[in-house]
Order: C-alpha cells, then structure tokens, then sequence
C-alpha cells in the first residue's frame, strides 16, 4: 500500500489564512473518504483565534495517491471579506498544499529480531520456572524489546512476541514521522500567491464555479479555417 504525507498551511500568513487552512483540511479530508484513502492527522498547528490551524499534517495511504494528489497539491485560494478584521480591504486570501518528503518506514522482518527463551515467572505452580518458554524478542535496528510469557509453548510466545514486536515498530514509525513533520517549516515560507489548484468564496466556503465561455473556442475554430482555406 502507498503511502504519502501532506501538509496544508498557512504559510505564516494572518489569521485569515489560518482559518481557510481549517476550512480546506475538512474537504480534503471529505475527499479523502469519498476517495477511500485511509489517512491519519499527524500533527496540527492552532491558530490564534478559535477554528483556525496555522497547519495540517496528513498521512495517506491507498492506491492512486498521485491521481489524488495531482488534484489537491498547489495554492488554494479563498475569495471573501474577512470575518476578523471587517474593514480590512484584501478578499484574496491564499493557503498551500504540500508534499513533505519522510523517511522511509521501518519493516520488520524476522531476521531482524533476536530471539531468547528465558524462564516464566509469576504464578503457575512448581512447574512454571522449569522449562524456558517466556521469549524476549528485540528489534535490532532499534533495540526495541518484548518479553511475552502469555503461554506454556515457547512457540506460542514466540508468534505473540513477533506481533506485540511489529506494533511496537509501527508506533516507532508513527512518533519519528511526527517529529519529522513538526521540524519541516519550509512550506510555510515557500507559499506560491497565484495560479490556485482550488477556488473558494464566500462565508460560507463553497467551491467557486467556473463560468462556461464558448467566445474564445469560437475564435479558435474560426482561426483554424482561416489557416486551412
């Protein structure tokens, strides 16, 4: 399954643009579902003013992420008054879409984890220290560890350790992927002013409807004949 990560912001600008980060982070999210492309918000940065995010950092995973992707990545612009500062002038206000590059995840495989059959310990009568069924297993890349001691067989305790193993892993890779996303600021300070991916209006944040015009495909084909008499 692929996966991606996703950063809408604000890029530094007023509170404005704040909240049309919070207003876009809802449609995409509603895309995302309509789309059924499993994500996770990994990390937020609030704004100064109640329903506003200065960010917003998403993990995706599904199939046909770049189909998706191409549609959403690029500046989202907002036309309206601002509900903040009522006599302020500007009515253009402008958010990003970015991919954040990440590391690579860990996997985990078996020849990764070192293995050792220790004696159980706790209740279970005389006959629980007398045979080594209890198993640490420990990742070696990151010596993140386990002691699984749930059953009598150490082949049980094995498969349950390799398992508790691989969420351990995963929330390995679930805390490094968010403190890699709250050090990268360089969308904030790259945000392009123009040429939207996306058009909004109105307090009410609906999708700007793009007038139909028939003019300039009329004096196209025109020209075209021109060129062919």
């Amino acid at each position: 399954m692929n996966a991606k990560v996703i950063q809408i912001t604000s890029g530094r600008g007023p509170v404005e643009c704040c909240w049309v980060v919070a207003k876009v982070l809802k449609y995409v999210m509603e895309a995302l579902k309509a789309a059924k492309i499993e994500y996770q918000l990994l990390h937020s940065v609030k704004g100064v003013e109640n329903g506003t995010l200065q960010s917003a950092t998403i993990q995706l995973k599904g199939k046909n992420l770049e189909d998706f992707l191409n549609d959403w990545l690029g500046t989202v612009q907002w036309i309206g008054k601002s509900s903040f500062r009522k006599f302020h002038k500007r009515k253009n206000w402008f958010v990003g879409i970015y991919e954040v590059e990440t590391k690579a995840e860990l996997s985990l495989k078996e020849s990764d984890i070192k293995f050792q059959a220790i004696r159980s310990s706790g209740p279970g009568g005389q006959h629980v220290n007398k045979v080594s069924s209890a198993i640490r297993a420990t990742h070696i890349k990151t010596g993140l560890q386990v002691l699984v001691m749930d059953s009598r067989s150490q082949h049980q305790n094995k498969k349950i350790a390799i398992k508790r193993l691989q969420e351990r892993i995963a929330e390995h890779n679930n805390e490094t992927l968010k403190a890699e996303v709250q050090h990268k600021w360089e969308n904030h300070l790259n945000l392009e002013r123009g040429n939207p991916v996306r058009v909004f209006e109105g307090s009410d944040f609906k999708v700007k409807k793009k007038k139909k015009s028939y003019k300039s495909k009329r004096q196209q084909l025109k020209q075209n004949l021109k060129n062919e008499l």
